[in-house]
């Protein structure tokens, strides 16, 4: 079977086609450079792009892959959670594309998803831990199957991304933030001693970021040496202890990642894989530390290519076409559901 995947729940616009678990094709109309220019996502003008650009990315789509679109058995949407706005542009897209193409139709956790998009490189280990790390959520899950989500932990109010985006937004780095947080900072010794590691110090599995935030901004403001030009250029300028700053944050945010993760490992000894997800899964130094707590541990690391860590259709096909294929399926009556929301498991199954 081959099924479309429609991906809308930020600021990636994509459309790919998975058949038998095997990634056909994508098309991806990305809105970094627009962002860029107001220092993070608005949720506005990403909602316009998606809905000026996605009905193109479907014929292009198929004139790339040679795929008869009559051959088309399912279109799965990702549902949420995200910027109600953009998810409705797409589901929408989803819904159309559905009703012409006369198929099966199903909404997708954006952030199951995430996790489950490694399927398309390798076999998922069962049952896995998996850390799911982007922008805008940070949570823990035992994952059983996959249509079996266990969650573990959450964040309570900043994701780890977020935490990073901001850190690179106070000294005017470029966005997003993150990697260049993470590319200054490589090669760097951190001062270990100087962030904090929120809400470590209990036994739970909840992250919270806010207050890593606030030290940051309090370490900044008392070290305005640090920012760069308003402005930089295209190569950016030597700022003595800027690259220190940036290896500090990132392992502030990667420790204290590191020991959320082993305690859930050492809370659930059956698991053996620890799967980490995300945008935020491309940072080399999460990487590192993750990869140093599986070896203690005893569990595979499993990360996606970094090309799948980031927001993609091909995740979304992956995960609807095994949804589809297990009679897992949605009317076309589906509803969006924003971030801040759990997306609730409500398939249904066709009469036979």
């Amino acid at each position: 079977m081959i099924c479309l995947g429609v991906e809308t729940s930020c600021d990636e616009t994509a459309l790919a086609l998975v058949r038998d678990g095997v990634l056909l094709g994508e098309r991806l109309a990305s809105q970094e450079d627009l962002h860029a220019l107001f220092g993070g996502v608005v949720p506005e003008l990403a909602s316009r792009e998606h809905l000026r650009k996605g009905s193109a990315l479907f014929p292009a789509l198929i004139k790339e892959t040679g795929v008869d679109p009559e051959d088309i058995g399912a279109v799965a949407v990702a549902r949420g959670p995200g910027l109600l706005g953009s998810l409705l542009v797409g589901m929408n897209l989803a819904k159309g594309l559905a009703l012409g193409l006369g198929t099966g139709f199903v909404g997708v956790n954006h952030l199951h998803a995430h996790l489950l998009v490694v399927g398309l490189e390798r076999e998922i280990p069962f049952p896995s831990v998996g850390l799911l790390i982007s922008g805008g959520h940070t949570q823990l899950y035992l994952v059983h199957s996959p249509f079996d989500f266990e969650l573990l932990g959450r964040t309570l109010d900043d994701a780890a991304g977020e935490a990073l985006d901001k850190a690179a937004k106070l000294v005017n780095l470029p966005y997003p933030g993150g990697k260049f947080i993470d590319f200054l900072g490589q090669g760097e010794e951190p001062d270990k001693t100087l962030f904090p590691r929120p809400l470590t110090s209990g036994s739970g599995l909840d992250f919270s970021f806010s207050g890593l935030k606030s030290a940051v901004a309090r370490y900044v403001s008392g070290h305005p040496s640090l920012k760069l030009p308003t402005l930089p250029g295209e190569v950016l300028p030597e700022v003595p202890g800027l690259p220190r700053y940036c290896a500090t944050i990132n392992w502030a945010v990667a420790d204290t990642l590191r020991i959320k993760a082993e305690r859930a490992l050492a809370a659930h000894p059956e698991a053996k894989a620890l799967i980490v997800a995300g945008g935020v899964a491309a940072n080399s130094m999460i990487r590192r530390e993750m990869i140093g707590l599986c070896a203690a541990s005893g569990v595979e690391a499993v990360f996606p290519s970094p090309r799948l860590c980031t927001d993609n259709a091909a995740m979304i096909a992956f995960l609807g076409e095994q949804l589809v294929r297990a009679g897992f399926v949605h009317g076309l009556d589906l509803l969006a559901i924003p971030r801040g929301r759990m997306v609730p498991l409500d398939y249904t199954r066709p009469s036979s």
